[in-house]
């Protein structure tokens, strides 16, 4: 089972409107038409699909990711407008994959850059991971870690902890995917722990993934807001297996475009 992601178009009703380092819309559908070809069975978009938050962006987004020879799921990130979203295409919130599920997480604070679940998604989320212990992949818009910018890392998602502390009691849970970061990041996150570093030998870990911008890119490492010019759009290939001999298994990987 190939899952793709894509994350943070950020696109406006002009198809011919410029970003700081580039025109969105033409990034959008060289990214996917990049996907397209790595004949995904299903295509994660992990939130900022609109900068202007304008309907028409949406109707754009729909028209092109329609295009797609596999089913698509997004879910909401801190620059969208859910109702004009759902009104194009309903969101969902979990997706079967036989021995894997996906969950997709709403981290939306309306009006807000940061995230957060709050008591009642993250009461709806303990009894999602109660009620089936199938290996899940989590799909999110905010951080749920340090990505070791400054400055975004103060607008991740706000109760990191809690959202942790939850996760502890459910090993099943094994990847998360999130956005907003604009930026690739990968590390296995040790359950207990606020950061992990590497997978030690018995400990529970969940791979955390973020995802290149299909718009601009951000510097890592930045104390303040900066565009990494030299880096390229891309998105992220979750390729998911599972065999009763070896259990459930995964790989990952980063592709950019030309």
């Amino acid at each position: 089972m190939r899952v793709v992601q894509i994350t943070d178009a950020h696109l406006y009703a002009d198809i011919e409107a410029r970003s700081r380092a580039g025109i969105p819309w033409r990034q959008f559908q060289q990214v996917l038409n990049a996907v397209v070809a790595e004949k995904p069975d299903i295509v994660l978009f992990t939130g900022d699909i609109s900068q202007d938050e304008s309907a028409a962006s949406y109707a754009l987004a729909v028209q092109a990711l329609e295009q797609l020879p596999c089913p698509w799921y997004w879910l909401p990130g801190n620059h969208d407008q859910p109702e004009f979203m759902a009104a194009e295409r309903p969101m969902v919130e979990q997706v079967d994959l036989d021995s894997w599920r996906i969950l997709l997480l709403n981290t939306q604070v309306e009006g807000k850059p940061h995230g957060e679940l709050g008591s009642e998604r993250l009461a709806k989320l303990a009894e999602q991971l109660e009620n089936d212990d199938r290996t899940t992949l989590i799909a999110m818009h905010h951080p749920p870690v340090d990505v070791g910018a400054v400055w975004m890392d103060a607008i991740g998602l706000q109760d990191r902890d809690a959202f942790w502390q939850l996760l502890s009691k459910h090993p099943h849970v094994k990847i998360i995917l999130f956005g907003h970061a604009h930026q690739a990041y990968a590390e296995h996150h040790i359950l207990g722990t606020g950061r992990g570093t590497g997978r030690g030998i018995g400990e529970a870990t969940i791979d955390v993934y973020g995802c290149p911008a299909m718009a601009d890119q951000f510097l890592p490492g930045a104390e303040q807001f900066a565009i990494d010019e030299a880096s390229r759009p891309g998105y992220r290939v979750i390729d998911l297996a599972y065999s009763d001999a070896q259990g459930s298994e995964w790989q990952s990987w980063i592709e950019r475009i030309d």
